[in-house]
């Protein structure tokens, strides 16, 4: 550790730690979800992977990396340094979608009648990620119809809340 002039060593600040923010949203709502959503997308990728059908490891490996993205920019704060891009609805197309394709993937799964105990594993974990991208987007909806004027309720010296975090 360094010190200061004083001969003191310098606290470290867990604020600026990353490890620390990430452990921080997993505590929220937001960040069970998104967390629970970007294992299951990696556990539906290694079943397609080792079924007879992989070509429908595409979507689910696809969506693990956007899943991941958005954890890390949700869990490292950088959402709030980047205002021009809407994260919330960002945030609700990525779930609507995937709760409607992976719903469709995993019947679709379901009915091939070449299937096998991987495919059919990840057709069921499929299902319930397809409910949990559904309750995702189901959470997320209404913090999308706030009116926008809600949003400068914070006063100069107020702390700016994390979207993504309920006071």
């Amino acid at each position: 550790m360094m010190s200061d002039v004083d001969g003191a060593p310098e606290q470290h600040q867990p604020d600026n730690d990353c490890m620390a923010l990430i452990t921080a949203y997993l505590q929220t709502n937001k960040g069970k979800i998104l967390a629970a959503e970007t294992v299951l997308c990696l556990v539906i990728t290694v079943c397609h992977a080792a079924s007879w059908t992989p070509g429908y490891m595409g979507f689910s490996l696809s969506e693990f990396i956007y899943c991941l993205i958005l954890f890390l920019i949700f869990a490292t704060k950088y959402d709030l340094e980047f205002p021009y891009v809407h994260w919330g609805w960002t945030d609700f197309f990525r779930a609507a979608i995937g709760c409607g394709l992976f719903f469709i993937f995993s019947l679709i799964s379901l009915t091939w009648r070449f299937i096998d105990n991987s495919g059919i594993a990840a057709a069921v974990f499929g299902l319930f990620t397809s409910v949990l991208f559904g309750y995702d987007s189901y959470l997320t909806f209404p913090k999308l119809r706030k009116p926008k004027a809600q949003a400068a309720v914070n006063g100069p010296g107020e702390p700016k809340m994390h979207p993504h975090q309920l006071p």
